[in-house]
C-alpha cells in the first residue's frame, strides 16, 4: 500500500514539475467532475478559514482545506457533500489506529457508472482504509478493498464484468478527480 502511494507521488511530482498538465488532466480529474449522466458536477471548494489540527507531518495551521461539493445541473444549486464539519468523526469510527484528523481533500474519488457510488482511496497519509459513499443518501462507509474493482497505480480503477447473461465481458475504467492541493 505504501509503495502504491510513493508511486502515484512520484507520477504527481513528474507530471507537476515538466509542467505537462495536460497529461495529467488526462489521468485525474483535478478539482471537478462530470456524473456520467450528465446531471451534476462534483468539484472542491476551499474552506474559508485555516483549520487548526495536529498532522501526521506537520500542523494544518495555514492550510486551507478543500470540501467536496455537489452541484445540480437541474437546479442549478451547489451544496456541501463530504466536508470537514462531519467526516473526520465518521472517518473517525473506520480509523480507530489512524491519530490524527482526516480531510475531504486526502482521498481520491471514483465515481462509479450508477452515478451515486463514490469509492475514496486515500492518497497522500497512512491511512490503509477505503471508503464508500452513497451520494443518494449521504452514508459513509467502509470499502473492502478485496473485490471486483481493481485499482491500478492508485490513479485508475478498472470494473471487468458481465452486465447480464446475454452481454459480452466488458471492462469500465475509471478516473480519480483529486484535490488540486494534492499536487501542490
Amino acid at each position: 500500500m505504501i509503495k502504491k502511494k510513493i508511486l502515484i507521488l512520484l507520477i504527481l511530482f513528474l507530471f507537476c514539475e515538466h509542467g505537462n498538465t495536460k497529461e495529467l488532466d488526462d489521468i485525474f480529474y483535478i478539482g471537478k467532475m462530470d456524473s456520467y449522466n450528465k446531471n451534476f458536477t462534483l468539484f472542491f471548494k476551499t474552506r474559508e478559514k485555516a483549520i487548526l489540527a495536529r498532522g501526521e507531518n506537520y500542523n494544518y495551521v495555514t492550510d486551507y482545506p478543500q470540501d467536496l461539493y455537489i452541484y445540480d445541473i437541474k437546479t442549478k444549486k451547489s451544496s456541501p457533500l463530504i466536508t470537514y464539519d462531519w467526516f473526520p468523526k465518521y472517518a473517525k469510527f473506520y480509523l480507530s489506529h489512524y491519530d490524527f484528523p482526516v480531510f475531504p481533500e486526502d482521498f481520491a474519488y471514483y465515481l462509479m457508472k450508477d452515478n451515486k457510488t463514490l469509492i475514496m482511496i486515500s492518497a497522500i497519509k497512512n491511512i490503509n482504509q477505503s471508503f464508500k459513499f452513497d451520494i443518494s443518501t449521504n452514508k459513509l462507509k467502509k470499502y473492502q478493498t478485496k473485490g471486483k474493482l481493481d485499482f491500478i497505480i492508485s490513479s485508475i480503477a478498472k470494473d471487468c464484468s458481465f452486465a447480464s447473461m446475454n452481454d459480452t465481458y466488458k471492462c469500465n475504467y475509471y478516473k480519480p478527480l483529486i484535490s488540486k492541493n494534492l499536487i501542490n
